[in-house]
């Protein structure tokens, strides 16, 4: 046996789309190619294609005329199934050598920064209405650095060994986790659907995979990399099935041994408490790791520079149509900077393009589906109506095309109006002017608004100012930013994750995670054992 090093990680170079660029050119055709084909897309359980027959569309959110394809729906066999294969899959799989294992999800990187990259990048772009640049950060970039870094950490976690005393050998096994893995994902980030089962795969685990149905199609292109990089059969099982139906029969299943979630706040909490109920029934306690949403602010100190402040809420609100977990929602301006940040933030608004994703002017896309749309029109229709609150850019919606919804700002003057308090998931910005003498009160207010804590930010010059937000801000945020947008997290750079609401704080892209994902063993070799039971102690004088 020896020992290995992976080749360092490094963050996968975003490519730019410019005009002329032959980035640009490639992805184009590859658009126009997934236009024009009709997708059938089935389940992977085991070593089979699974087509069940029962056939759903997919339909770009910003072009709902058009057909991508369909996808093969499945069922509660299809879960069973699913589970049969990934434990049948599993001794196989942890006896590989985790050379082997990085292998696989090293070329599986290489695959889309390569060959794949125009791919995914489409996919994401014709199914979950993402922007070029969106696309290219998100699919590509971030899903390589997961693989890549998680490989780095995956070294570093089986390099570490305890000490060992004289005449004693200490070792420390760290191994994948009894049973399966359930990864369930959504649909905002195509990196996050690959990050979730991977990353519990890597350690050795074997997983059944459900993503958003409105993320499929990228999904399976995500599946056909794995697959050509050379995962096992069973290894990975992606099935698409309604989540109450998965539910039902992987949290009753005694081998279930962990979840790998990101969604809503109200979804995770059902699944956690049905984990609790169902305790009893499991061979080990499940490891629960999930990201579940925020709240996040931009706070701006009456220190700061205004076209940087307006630049960060422009980006982090309505960057993807607010569709991140990280996107900013609420933004504290000090009455000092009100008057030239609302000219400079009003002006960029008026400048952004909304449209489809094919067209690279657009910065503004469709919002996922029309649920999400009537979601968002409800509020704007409820903010126009309210006397409290003034709709300062913005508020119209229109879905006759696409779920289109322009972006939108809310001014209100109530710190805890409904829009500052509660998350929406779109692009609606409310903002709250502050008196610039009560810095410090707008802190608590900050503090004590949401019941999140994934993401903030402080825009200011002052230094002392910047360390007593971080201070009191501390449980505020799990990723907390000075000088920048609070969007915009990167891979083995700045840790994702938030607590209170927002989740269990396991930081992907970082070690933290997959650490969740084994259960280490502790093995002691005495080379000289003891052969009398009585100690020195015990000696008469």
């Amino acid at each position: 046996m020896s020992h290995y090093s992976v080749p360092a990680a490094v963050n996968e170079p975003v490519l730019n789309y410019a005009p002329g660029s032959p980035e640009r050119k490639a992805l184009k055709a590859a658009l126009a190619a997934m236009r024009k084909e009709k997708a059938d897309i089935p389940m992977y359980i085991g070593s089979k294609e699974v087509r069940s027959g029962k056939l759903k569309e997919m339909r770009p959110p910003h072009d709902r005329k058009h057909l991508l394809g369909h996808y093969h729906a499945g069922d509660a066999s299809h879960v069973k199934e699913a589970i049969q294969e990934a434990l049948k899959a599993k001794k196989g799989w942890e006896a590989m050598s985790w050379e082997h294992r990085a292998s696989i999800f090293l070329k599986a990187a290489e695959l889309i920064a390569g060959p794949y990259r125009y791919k995914i990048n489409a996919a994401t772009m014709l199914a979950q209405s993402k922007n070029a640049f969106q696309a290219e950060i998100d699919a590509s970039c971030e899903l390589i650095d997961f693989l890549r870094f998680n490989v780095q950490y995956m070294q570093e976690i089986y390099h570490q060994q305890p000490v060992s005393s004289k005449g004693v050998w200490n070792r420390l096994e760290q191994r994948p986790l009894e049973g399966f893995v359930f990864a369930l994902t959504p649909f905002n980030f195509t990196a996050i659907a690959g990050n979730l089962p991977s990353s519990a795969a890597m350690m050795g685990n074997t997983v059944v995979w459900k993503p958003s149905n409105t993320q499929i199609y990228s999904a399976h292109v995500i599946m056909q990399v794995f697959k050509e990089a050379g995962l096992p059969d069973g290894v990975i099982n992606l099935v698409y099935v309604p989540g109450p139906i998965a539910g039902e029969v992987i949290f009753n299943h005694p081998d279930f041994a962990g979840i790998h979630y990101t969604g809503s706040t109200a979804v995770f909490q059902n699944v956690w408490k049905t984990i609790g109920n169902n305790i009893a029934k499991y061979k080990s306690y499940p490891r629960i790791v999930g990201e579940t949403g925020g709240k996040d602010f931009i706070l701006a100190h009456p220190s700061a520079q205004v076209k940087v402040l307006s630049t960060a809420l422009a980006r982090a609100a309505f960057e993807y149509q607010g569709q991140k977990c990280s996107a900013c929602s609420r933004a504290y301006i000090p009455s000092n900077l009100w008057n030239d940040t609302r000219k400079a933030l009003l002006s960029d608004i008026a400048s952004m393009k909304m449209g489809p994703t094919e067209d690279f002017g657009n910065f503004i896309n469709a919002v996922i589906d029309e649920a999400s749309f009537d979601k968002l029109a409800s509020y704007i229709d409820a903010a126009k109506k309210d006397k409290k609150v003034k709709v300062i850019a913005g508020g119209k919606y229109d879905k006759k095309k696409g779920f289109f919804i322009e972006p939108t700002v809310i001014l209100t003057e109530d710190p805890k109006y409904v829009t500052m308090c509660e998350e929406l998931f779109g692009p609606v910005l409310t903002i709250y002017v502050y008196d610039e003498k009560k810095f410090d009160q707008t802190l608590d207010i900050i503090d004590s608004t949401s019941a999140y804590a994934l993401t903030g930010a402080i825009i200011s010059q002052d230094r002392e100012a910047i360390e007593h937000a971080m201070k009191k801000l501390v449980n505020a945020a799990g990723n907390f930013y000075i000088n920048d947008k609070c969007t915009g997290a990167v891979v083995g750079q700045q840790p994702f994750g938030g607590a209170r609401a927002s989740g269990t704080n396991d930081k992907a892209g970082s070690m933290i995670n997959l650490l969740r994902w084994v259960s280490p063993r502790t093995i002691k070799e005495t080379f000289t054992p003891a052969v009398e039971y009585r100690y020195p102690f015990m000696d008469k004088e």
